[in-house]
């Protein structure tokens, strides 16, 4: 009986031992690995740093994009494409987006560099700040990180609806004591009034509000098409663009970009636009699909305007509406509708704080 007793002994002995080793080698390489996430992290940002202040800062601009590539070239030759040129100027927009050192070292403890790049595009510095702050806390991943941008969880916090300078003063103690307020996490159900906004907007919301309203607009219509992206990334000569939204459609079998203008319509959206659909005729066409289509939808003053636009070998030109499409005059309409709805509100928000 003693010998069973000591021998299952023994065989449990070992295998407690090999858990407890394994635990420790993991905790290890996840140290090890937070390490070299938080130093290749801030060596981006000095490289960026470096970059924008003596290469393409003031009157060296024009110098700076002739050494960029060269300088590029020879960094990918000794050290790998990590230090390609489009990476090198997503580098310097990092530091030029995160300019303070003592607030990136804070950050970078629980932040990648993927966490960064999904931050840069944000304009707003409060919305920004915001983001990175709640990832930091609670340890989102980057795609946790993405679904809140996406769904607008800054706007439709309490905190939002406060001044500025409250704001940052909020995400600082947020930032210095680890500690979340009530305004940084409660959301009002009375804010969902219009696209998840309602009187907490600036002038820069009416674009992103009407942009929400069309693409529940074009999803709940059943007209074929399918949501790709909000706000999709393009790469073009290096820099980054954002593309408002991009379907798919299935009747058409096309990738269908949308952008959105607050204005009268001007010949340079239709450029950028061709920019657009050629790099998605480039890079995310496939070959069974026929090539993109964009459609440029303008809250003009006077009137809204809708363009539909697709590429041949010649260039881009005004495409025939296609049946598949909604009807031009309900999209008019619906356009017409969230404008103003939307301008009404931003009205009322500024009656209530007078």
């Amino acid at each position: 009986m003693n010998t069973r007793r000591s021998s299952a002994a023994s065989s449990a002995a070992p295998s407690a031992l090999l858990g407890d080793i394994r635990a420790l080698i993991e905790a290890a390489r996840k140290r090890a690995a937070s390490t070299v996430n938080s130093e290749l992290t801030m060596l981006y940002w000095r490289i960026g740093q470096r970059i924008h202040t003596q290469v393409l800062d003031g009157r060296r601009g024009a110098y700076g994009k002739e050494v960029l590539p060269t300088l590029a070239a020879q960094l990918v030759k000794e050290y790998g494409n990590s230090f390609a040129e489009q990476n090198l100027r997503r580098m310097v927009q990092f530091a030029a987006t995160f300019p303070d050192e003592q607030i990136l070292v804070s950050l970078i403890r629980e932040l990648s560099w993927t966490h960064f790049i999904a931050l840069i595009p944000l304009k707003d510095p409060l919305q920004r700040d915001y983001y990175a702050q709640m990832a930091s806390v609670e340890r989102w991943s980057v795609r946790t990180l993405r679904e809140r941008i996406d769904s607008m969880l800054y706007e439709r916090t309490a905190l939002s609806q406060k001044p500025g300078e409250t704001i940052a003063q909020e995400l600082a103690t947020m930032r210095d004591a680890q500690r979340m307020s009530p305004a940084l996490v409660m959301r009002d159900p009375y804010i969902l009034d219009f696209l998840g906004l309602r009187d907490t907007w600036q002038e820069g919301d009416l674009e992103a509000a009407i942009i929400r309203e069309m693409e529940s607009f074009l999803l709940e219509l059943g007209a074929g098409f399918s949501f790709v992206a909000r706000q999709k990334r393009i790469q073009i000569d290096g820099e980054d663009f954002h593309l408002d939204l991009l379907f798919y459609n299935r009747k058409l079998r096309r990738l269908v970009a949308v952008e959105l203008k607050v204005g009268e319509f001007k010949a340079a959206f239709k450029g950028q636009m061709e920019l657009y659909l050629r790099w998605l005729d480039k890079h995310e066409r496939e070959p069974e699909e026929a090539s993109p289509l964009g459609i440029i939808l303008c809250t003009g003053k006077k009137r809204e305007q809708i363009e539909l636009l697709e590429l041949d070998k010649s260039g881009i030109h005004v495409a025939e509406y296609l049946t598949a499409l909604p009807p031009r005059g309900v999209l008019v309409e619906r356009l017409q509708q969230a404008t103003q709805r939307a301008q009404l509100q931003i009205e009322q928000r500024k009656i209530d704080n007078e």
